[in-house]
């Protein structure tokens, strides 16, 4: 027997189903929140949390994670879906939407997580819905999502090893997105947010293993709370970089990687280009589970205006970025 859950009760439904159920049954489904709090500087502490639903799993699950007093930190806690599909919350950390698209508050318990959090991220510009974006291989979907971006401003405290430190006016992402993910069997994505001091530069970039492209969507947000500005062109010409600030390639596992350093143009619907270089540090490796992870960077643009971003960099086989890489199943092409 079906069972309504409390949202049930809300005029939300899209489909003629429960909201338990999804549009497309499959192991990789999955819907998450993301969020990012990183140092001004673009060279210190960075932490990372996500909750997620995985409704073929029948698990809500969550990861704290990062970089601290130079440290890599990765924690996750996951709980049964049980009658409660929907809250974002398990065993030592929870999400709390105060108020849709302008204040979210995260929190970990330091006592259960080596990354504890209580912040506050209040919003400095509007969210952008990209469109739908779609991936299939020979034997089905690797990628059917969709995704919402926003920057914000973070107020609060993270606490690592006993000892609290204090978040003021950090500007930071946030991202939610659901659909399905087969993380593994992408050859490249690229997410880059990048934080001005007047907005921010998003976009969501994936690549065939040749360099193919696939699908570019994101904006320019500016932080006055105006309507997004669409990004209608996008390049990139980005390299990992070992420790001394040479080219270096990732191998199979991204041994010698320790950064990562190049330019980006966003090309925006009103007519604007804007030229970005950015430099920074392997903050966060997705390994051993996936290949890449996330760069906290400096940047500055064409214009002389300067910031910092976080740069994600995954994937499998990419001709640039993993050439080496193993990855199980089939590849898109």
């Amino acid at each position: 027997m079906a069972r309504p859950t409390p949202a049930d009760e809300q005029l939300v439904h899209q489909l003629p189903e429960l909201l338990p159920a999804v549009a497309t049954p499959h192991p990789h489904w999955r819907e998450s929140h993301f969020f990012d709090v990183h140092d001004p500087s673009g060279s210190g502490d960075a932490v990372f949390f996500t909750m997620a639903v995985r409704p073929a799993q029948d698990k809500m699950d969550s990861l704290q994670m990062g970089r601290v007093g130079g440290e890599q930190i990765l924690h996750g806690s996951a709980r049964p879906l049980g009658d409660d599909p929907q809250t974002p919350e398990v065993p030592g950390a929870r999400v709390e939407i105060v108020k849709p698209w302008q204040e979210v508050r995260l929190w970990a318990d330091p006592d259960v997580s080596p990354i504890g959090v209580d912040l506050t991220f209040t919003a400095r510009t509007q969210p952008y819905g990209l469109r739908r974006g779609t991936m299939r291989a020979t034997d089905g979907i690797v990628w059917d999502q969709s995704h919402i971006l926003q920057s914000g401003t973070w107020s609060g405290t993270y606490t690592v090893g006993g000892t609290e430190h204090s978040v003021d006016g950090w500007v930071g992402q946030r991202d939610h997105s659901w659909g399905i993910r087969d993380h593994g069997r992408c050859p490249l994505w690229i997410w880059f947010q990048i934080q001005l001091e007047d907005g921010m530069l998003g976009v969501w970039h994936w690549e065939l293993a040749n360099g193919a492209t696939i699908y570019t969507d994101g904006c320019w947000a500016a932080a006055d709370g105006s309507d997004p500005v669409p990004l209608v062109g996008f390049t990139y010409d980005v390299d990992w970089r070992d420790r001394s600030g040479a080219v270096v390639a990732y191998g199979k596992n991204g041994e010698q990687v320790a950064g990562l350093a190049g330019s980006c143009r966003f090309v925006l619907a009103d007519g604007r280009t804007i030229e970005v270089e950015a430099e920074g540090d392997f903050v966060r490796p997705y390994e051993p589970f996936h290949r890449g992870g996330l760069n906290v960077v400096r940047v500055r643009t064409g214009d002389g205006r300067t910031g910092t971003a976080v740069y994600e960099v995954t994937g499998a086989r990419h001709h640039r970025f993993f050439p080496d890489t193993d990855v199980d199943g089939v590849l898109p092409c």
